[in-house]
């Protein structure tokens, strides 16, 4: 990318290393870079109104006086909008919990850089950049909804799943599709869950939306069997919906009113909420899968597992949450801990699932790692359910 019309801060406190960084600058198209060798003198160039605006802050980890950390944080508190690359002389591993923190704290961070830097990584990293969206400009908040409206919009059967595909990646071949609650409103359009979903949570009626979408989902599943196209469904359950005592025998009367057999619907619930101690709710899942529904833990990762206790639970598939999966085939850190999900689940003899696969790169480093499906834009956004069959054919006509 030309990067002629951006402002760099090369903050190192290395003469030799400090001048290295700014010949690669220079030799990538870099017009304007600051070069300073401490952090104090660092943070200045933030606070003084008569030093141009720095677009990129490439901070080195062992400034004196400040060190790179604290520099951070501070620019973090001045809720300073300059993109960041950290370098440093730790390891990899480190280096990963470094570019943790800073995100934490609110950098746009292009990413970490260990010593020696090369020419190669810098650019690798410049090419992350992307111009900072103006306020003025910003894609608008979308519509919010009383429960009376949404509950309206329920009513009149507005709600439909839209679908996302499955695919086994061993195979490629297309396993299963997840749905995904939208709303067709009649004046603003599709509307994903951000516009409904605290209206009825709040109300504690996610219940209603849950219903909606099994009911649906399995009737749009019945007419795809009946084009002979013989896929299964994952629909998101709530724990407040299955723990309703009439729970069962509805999913049972909806199943055989649309002439489904349980083996074809998996129930997804959240990791935080399927790993209780709870005596009535484990008996509940347990019935769910005495009764042949699958039942996948979402969000895996996310929350404070007890390892025993999940080997407890009758789960059928494990999803390992995308925060896991993007971006783990070039950092160690995640890769290792992606590998420990997949791994766990193989020895408790469970099909894995990984959810954000945004990239070929993504795939290809899952299949390496054995995953069972993955799921993501790679592989298609959530589609209506009349789009399905059509994308299915153009899906195999490709593998």
């Amino acid at each position: 990318m030309d990067i002629a019309h951006l402002h760099f801060l090369v903050a190192e406190a290395d003469p030799a290393q400090r001048l290295a960084m700014v010949d690669m600058l220079g030799r990538l198209g870099a017009r304007q870079v600051t070069e300073v060798h401490d952090g104090h003198t660092a943070l200045r160039c933030f606070q003084d109104a008569f030093t141009p605006t720095v677009n990129v802050a490439i901070i080195d980890l062992a400034l004196p006086g400040m060190d790179g950390l604290e520099l951070i944080r501070t620019l973090a508190a001045m809720n300073c909008r300059a993109r960041l690359i950290v370098v440093g002389a730790q390891t990899g591993n480190l280096m990963f919990s470094v570019e943790t923190m800073a995100q934490a704290y609110g950098f746009d961070l292009l990413g970490t850089m260990t010593k020696p830097v090369s020419n190669a990584r810098l650019a690798s990293l410049l090419d992350n950049y992307t111009p900072p969206v103006l306020a003025a400009n910003r894609t608008p908040k979308g519509p919010s909804f009383t429960f009376s409206e949404v509950g309206i919009g329920l009513q009149a059967r507005q709600f439909e799943p839209f679908f996302q595909p499955k695919i086994e990646l061993q195979t490629g071949q297309v396993k299963g599709l997840e749905a995904f609650a939208r709303w067709r409103h009649p004046e603003h359009g599709v509307l994903g869950p951000s516009a409904f979903i605290d209206a009825l949570e709040q109300n504690n009626r996610i219940d209603f939306l849950d219903w909606s979408m099994i009911e649906k989902s399995v009737e749009r599943c019945r007419q795809f069997h009946d084009q002979g196209i013989p896929i299964s469904i994952s629909i998101n359950l709530a724990p407040e919906t299955l723990a309703h005592p009439a729970f069962m025998q509805q999913i049972g009367a909806c199943v055989n009113r649309h002439r489904l057999l349980p083996d074809y619907i998996t129930f997804e619930m959240p990791e935080s909420s399927v790993l209780t101690t709870d005596p009535s709710f484990v008996e509940r899942l347990v019935r769910l899968r005495m009764a042949g529904y699958g039942l996948a833990i979402d969000d895996y990762g996310t929350g404070r597992s007890n390892l025993q206790l999940l080997a407890r639970i009758p789960f059928s598939e494990l999803k390992i949450d995308r925060s896991f999966v993007d971006g783990a085939s070039k950092k160690r850190a995640l890769g290792t801990v992606l590998s420990s999900c997949l791994g766990l689940a193989r020895s408790l003899d469970r099909m894995s699932v990984a959810v954000g696969v945004e990239t070929k790169q993504d795939w290809d480093f899952l299949q390496g790692l054995g995953c069972t499906y993955a799921q993501g834009y790679h592989i298609a956004r959530p589609m209506e359910a009349d789009a399905f069959p059509g994308w299915l054919e153009d899906w195999r006509l490709f593998f």
